[in-house]
């Protein structure tokens, strides 16, 4: 006997919505917020892979308010975006119809799989109202001095006539394209605005350690922001009054210096470079611009450079050392220039050995065919031979410091954000520029400072966005002075590094509640932190640092209650094509999980996703296991349908249902969710072999754990076991222990500490009926007879030894 998912998802998805079930409440003593990754509502719509995550986090939330816990599992749209410019710039149409319409398709598919979002929650990035807030947010960082105009070095894409970050920059053949359209990119000195998230960057790294996160995804911050302790070493410009800054961490290693290496954007670099060697030099430097920083630090890769003709002076041993540039060597790390130590140093040894430069040892190696990166004694170095690295160390900045050739210094990798896009379809900023060369914070009250209406926003082609050609929009006068607003969007992170306090504070779709007013800090120490963040690996870094660096400007400022967004991450796995490639549509591989819901049933698909392996893991998909989660979900309705129900309880079930409802709840807790599906397939066949009636509370709370998996189908269960109200708000079972001590057990018994036999015996049995009774058996009888017995041995519960002679 089959069900009809069909019938029974949609009439249930239709009373979840007319009965408000998953309505937020906020009346209990414990509370969960429960949080998805924002989602960009793309115009292909959701594939399988995304409903795995989606499917985790709705089952624990369905938990949780089964365990009378005031749950917050909302759902919202990171809704700016390049690829709806994209779309409107080649159709004709507003990127905000396109957005809305990929909206609606995604909402429609999300609630086919029967999730319990709170719809009322719903927040939208693009929505006025939201970025009103993210633009009062702006002004904040601009207050506190975390945000200002400046210089950078960004990823310029002409054909798309905006600058990209480096996620949206891919290689191909070698040179930078956009992702979008694989346009041409090249490096660009711009002017932009950036946001200081160095100033936070000690923070950012102690703030992880109180945190529940994957231990990879720490390591991967930590990496990024990249603090390093170290000194800069000053080495004098021979002939110039010129003098190169290096930051290094090994100062010991000074005596093998063979040469100063500068990035190729250095400014000392035209300046240090001769004449005779000026074109190669900038040639070499426009080339470095079609590069991606990744390709420049790929230790894979070809080292290149070109010698500048001049030399620095070792501020040590007072030797000339050749100027090169390379562009292994990035600019916008610590000074833009390194000390070249290729006898200790990989990338060092690749180049010094390339361009034929010496390579010195100054730490003791028996093997010289390659660089030594590890630690041991200094030799060739003078004063130094026989230190070790630390007080090598501290005696060559002590040395230096006293010439004013040495500071120690902390540096990060970590840089600077850069804030601006040249887009129309972004958060405008808040700013304006006066006529005297002042700038100016819109007033917060004539907030959002919307985008205006219009049907032009083709690139400007002066490197301006779109809104550059509103000349309308762009000119204003502010306090009788002439002035200009800011051209610029900001870029798509905005909207997503605060969407998780945006739910919080909203009342109805888009209606938010000021974020700067104490009903918010009231909503905030409620709810904050986030207690089960679940998301793809992809957003390890950027997104998770944003967020963490606006949320701890928002703490500095007392908007939150909490330093840190989020206290547990999971990374779900990706579910990947059937013969294990990524699922993507250029490859046609892409399952549609309309099709599935059509076919086999949103529960099913559910089910599948969870039961197909652990959450981390990255799996491929298999219609074989989705026929499979179909066939088991079937054999449950019919067991509902043919069981008999008593309310008198006969304690045949009494151990496996309570071990059950002990692993379900453990499992989910462990956010196990395979193995928690497992434990009630185990009391399914107990079930089937029961031939008596079965106790129905038993059956009752069974449907309840279902529910958090299938719940349509646990609906409709629940239904026809003569129940009126939901199961999704029913009381979540508890495990009696008394239930899970066995009565009997098994007695081992030995003959001279070798195993003769075993016999059962109710627990407890006293240790003198223990050894009578394993004498009893006719294997120890044979064994024992005519023999004397040294020594009679019984430990309760568990064995008898006889030592015989």
């Amino acid at each position: 006997m089959e069900f009809s998912h069909k019938a029974i998802e949609k009439k249930w998805q239709k009373f979840w919505e007319e009965n408000n079930t998953f309505k937020t409440t906020s009346d209990k003593d414990k509370k969960a917020y429960i949080l998805d990754m924002f989602p960009y509502p793309s115009g292909a719509g959701l594939h399988v892979g995304h409903p795995k995550g989606y499917t985790a986090t709705d089952v624990f939330a369905r938990m949780r308010r089964m365990q009378q816990y005031d749950v917050l599992h909302p759902i919202g749209w990171d809704a700016f975006g390049l690829p709806a410019e994209q779309y409107a710039l080649k159709t004709g149409n507003d990127p905000r119809e396109f957005t809305a319409k990929n909206i609606i398709t995604f909402r429609n598919q999300l609630k086919k799989l029967g999730f319990s979002y709170d719809y009322n929650k719903e927040v939208n990035t693009s929505d006025p109202n939201y970025y009103k807030i993210t633009q009062w947010i702006f002004q904040q960082l601009y207050k506190k001095g975390l945000a200002e105009i400046r210089e950078a070095n960004v990823n310029w894409c002409e054909g798309l006539g905006t600058v990209l970050a480096n996620e949206e920059v891919i290689l191909e053949n070698g040179k930078m394209v956009s992702e979008v359209g694989g346009f041409e990119v090249i490096k660009k000195p711009m002017k932009q605005w950036v946001l200081k998230i160095t100033k936070y960057a000690d923070r950012l790294l102690e703030g992880l350690d109180d945190l529940d996160w994957p231990s990879s995804v720490k390591e991967l911050q930590k990496n990024w922001i990249g603090k390093s302790e170290g000194v800069i070493l000053n080495f004098d410009v021979k002939d110039i009054n010129e003098k190169v800054e290096v930051f290094t961490t090994r100062a010991d290693t000074i005596f093998g210096v063979s040469y100063v290496v500068l990035a190729p954007e250095n400014n000392l670099v035209l300046k240090l470079t001769t004449d005779e060697n000026k074109q190669k030099v900038e040639e070499y430097i426009s080339l470095t611009k079609t590069k991606t920083d990744v390709e420049r630090q790929d230790d894979s890769k070809e080292k290149t450079g070109v010698f500048t003709g001049s030399y620095v002076i070792n501020p040590i041993t007072n030797e000339l050392l050749p100027v090169w540039t390379a562009d292994y060597v990035l600019n916008d790390y610590a000074t833009g220039a390194v000390m070249a130590v290729p006898a200790h140093d990989e990338r060092d040894w690749k180049f010094a050995k390339k361009y034929e430069l010496p390579i010195k040892y100054v730490l003791e190696t028996k093997d010289e065919s390659k660089a030594f990166v590890g630690e041991s004694t200094l030799i060739n170095s003078d004063f130094l031979n026989g230190l070790n690295r630390f007080e090598a160390i501290n005696l060559v900045v002590e040395k230096l410091k006293k010439e004013n050739k040495a500071k120690k210094q902390i540096n990060y990798k970590l840089r600077d954000w850069l804030f601006s896009r040249q887009r129309f379809y972004g958060e405008p900023f808040p700013i304006i520029f006066l006529e005297d060369g002042q700038i100016a914070l819109i007033d917060e009250k004539d907030l959002p400072l919307e985008l205006p209406k219009t049907d032009y926003i083709k690139p400007s082609g002066t490197g301006e966005s779109p809104l550059a050609n509103l000349t309308d929009w762009v000119n204003i006068e502010f306090n009788g002075q002439k002035a200009k607003r800011e051209t610029n969007t900001m870029p798509q992170w905005a909207g997503s590094c605060w969407y998780y306090l945006a739910y919080i504070l909203t009342t109805s779709p888009n209606n938010l509640v000021d974020i700067n007013s104490q009903e918010a800090m009231e909503l905030f120490k409620k709810w904050l932190p986030v207690d089960l963040y679940i998301g793809g690996q992809e957003h390890a870094v950027l997104h998770l640092l944003y967020a963490r660096f606006w949320h701890q400007v928002l703490f500095d400022l007392k908007i939150v209650p909490t330093k840190e967004p989020f206290q547990k991450l999971i990374n779900q796995g990706m579910i990947l094509a059937d013969n294990g490639e990524k699922m993507s549509k250029s490859k046609g591989n892409v399952i549609n999980p309309d099709d599935i819901i059509e076919s086999h049933g949103a529960d099913t698909l559910r089910l599948y996703e969870v039961f197909m392996g652990p959450l981390e893991a990255s799996l491929p998909w298999s219609f074989k296991g989705l026929d499979g989660a179909r066939k088991w979900l079937d054999r449950v309705y019919r067991m509902i349908e043919n069981i008999e129900l008593t309310d008198q309880n006969n304690g045949n079930l009494d151990f496996i249902y309570n071990d059950v409802v002990k692993k379900v709840t453990q499992m989910i807790e462990d956010c196990k969710f395979n193995t928690a599906v497992s434990q009630l397939m185990m009391f399914v066949n107990a079930v089937y072999k029961e031939e008596k009636p079965v106790y129905k509370v038993y059956i009752l709370n069974f449907i309840k754990m279902l529910s958090i998996f299938t719940p349509h189908l646990a609906e409709e269960l629940w239904f026809k076991t003569g129940n009126k109200e939901t199961v999704c708000l029913q009381i979540w079972p508890v495990h009696d222990e008394s239930k899970l001590s066995l009565s009997t057990v098994v007695i081992a018994v030995q003959i001279n500490g070798k195993l003769r036999g075993t016999f059962e015996v109710d627990k407890g049995t006293d240790k003198e009926e223990l050894i009578s009774l394993a004498k009893k058996l006719d294997n120890i009888k044979e064994q024992i007879e005519g023999k004397q017995i040294i020594k009679e041995i019984a430990v309760l519960d568990k064995i008898v030894n006889i030592v015989i002679k």
